[in-house]
């Protein structure tokens, strides 16, 4: 049987993949593992608002009541809220339940420690065992209770004011919320320092989430920057634990280029801890290039904020992220965070006098061409000789100067292919023909990136 926790939790279909049932069992399964250390876990429970939240919560708060552990409903939150509230609350455990930057149908559950910090494998490995093992579960008074945190959005609000708010009267920003978790808090962080804010799709009906918006999708973003001459853009996606970027022309800056500002913003003023950016596979050659500079070296890892975290852990350093937008400041915050990444990046554009445009480019960006093919038997690649071979024969033509990676999406049928090169039209040829070969041979249909 393949593993029940992928590289975000879990995540599928829901009331196919991800069924009541499934729920219930994981709440009884954390529930149990968590009475392993303490007589009567607390628990913060928060969800985005896509109308199979509601279900999944009812569902998982059952299971967690019946192994004996005590539910605090948080509501609708972004997910860094959830470990945010399990510190603040002295709790034992954390649940955050979304698809983040996926589409309607999907959904899915996340687990963090009394620490705030996602659980690793062999933890969830040991949920996933328990939570198919017959166990003697309490009756009577150590039955769980549900109790709602009638007051969460505003503490989560008052915590990134006083971690990393600055006053930014005199800045004009427009922030995408993706019909998400970040729908009312975003706009009030903002206002509450001084900006000038304009919002879009913070209008949650429980089925518009992510639907031609937020991080996925910035061009309505891009309008209004242009529109009203902003002079910054933030788009977050369904959970508000990543953040993009636009400046006052209305052009991306990815998570890439954050970690390059924020690096060079935290040496100036002494406050990066550890001599790395920890990034992943995804991250471009022109970033390493670019921290290498400054005299920081970058360390890269498997695709998944949780592996970031990992290794800034391992090394102590305190800063690293996804090319995606997940940026995670260990100063700060325990997991990504995209409130928390917009103000930063506010507060760098405001110290600097400039607009976007004149502080954003720390680095020459390699060309890179990602493209995807929507397949079933996305990790079957390596077993056909030709697309190997295909694959070796471009990192030759390569010369050393770009790479290949072929990558397994950890929580969709998606093959993502990513070649990296000096020329881009002949690593763009390079892609899309081996996208092609693998399509022969493994099926599916394309995708967009």
């Amino acid at each position: 049987m393949s593993r029940l926790f992928g590289t975000d939790g879990v995540r599928g279909v829901a009331n196919r993949d991800l069924t009541c049932e499934l729920a219930l069992k994981i709440g009884r399964g954390y529930g149990l593992y968590l009475r392993e250390n303490y007589r009567r876990p607390k628990i913060v429970v928060g969800k985005d608002p896509r109308i199979s939240s509601g279900m999944l919560e009812a569902a998982l708060t059952a299971g967690l009541c019946s192994a004996g552990a005590d539910a605090w409903l948080a509501g609708i939150v972004p997910t860094p809220a959830v470990p945010y509230l399990v510190r603040y609350l002295s709790a034992n455990g954390g649940v955050m339940i979304s698809a983040s930057h996926n589409p309607i149908e999907d959904n899915g559950i996340k687990l963090f420690s009394s620490e705030g910090f996602k659980l690793p494998d062999e933890v969830e490995d040991h949920i996933e065992a328990l939570s198919s093992k017959d166990a003697q579960l309490p009756a009577g008074k150590d039955v769980g209770i549900i109790t709602d945190i009638i007051n969460a959005e505003e503490l989560f609000i008052n915590h990134i004011i006083k971690e990393a708010g600055e006053e930014l009267s005199g800045l004009r920003i427009g922030l995408d919320c993706a019909n998400g978790a970040a729908y009312s808090v975003a706009s009030e962080i903002f206002k509450r320092l001084g900006a000038e804010v304009y919002v879009l799709n913070a209008e949650c009906d429980g089925h518009n989430i992510n639907v031609k918006c937020g991080s996925t999708n910035v061009g309505q973003l891009k309008d209004m920057i242009r529109v009203k001459k902003l002079d910054l853009g933030l788009a977050f996606d369904g959970d508000a634990d990543r953040c993009l970027a636009l400046d006052e022309d209305g052009d991306l800056i990815d998570g890439d280029e954050l970690m390059a500002l924020f690096a060079r913003d935290h040496l100036d003023r002494g406050i990066l801890k550890g001599d790395a950016v920890i990034t992943t596979v995804m991250s471009n050659m022109g970033l390493e290039l670019a921290l290498k500079e400054m005299g920081l070296s970058m360390t890269r890892t498997k695709v998944g904020d949780r592996y970031v975290l990992e290794e800034m852990m391992r090394s102590e350093c305190y800063l690293g992220g996804e090319q995606s937008g997940h940026i995670i400041c260990l100063n700060y915050s325990t997991t990504g965070d995209g409130c928390l990444t917009g103000v930063l990046l506010s507060g760098i554009l405001k110290r600097s006098g400039k607009p976007m445009s004149g502080v954003r480019h720390l680095f020459t960006r390699m060309p890179q061409i990602l493209v995807n093919l929507k397949t079933e038997r996305k990790k079957d690649y390596d077993k056909y000789p030709e697309i190997v071979d295909s694959i070796k024969e471009i990192e030759k033509k390569l010369h050393g100067k770009g790479r290949v990676l072929i990558r397994p999406s950890g929580t969709e049928p998606l093959l993502r292919i990513m070649i990296e090169g000096e020329d881009k039209e002949e690593i763009e040829r390079m892609a899309y023909g081996l996208r092609d070969l693998m399509e022969r041979h493994l099926g599916g249909s394309l995708a967009s990136c």
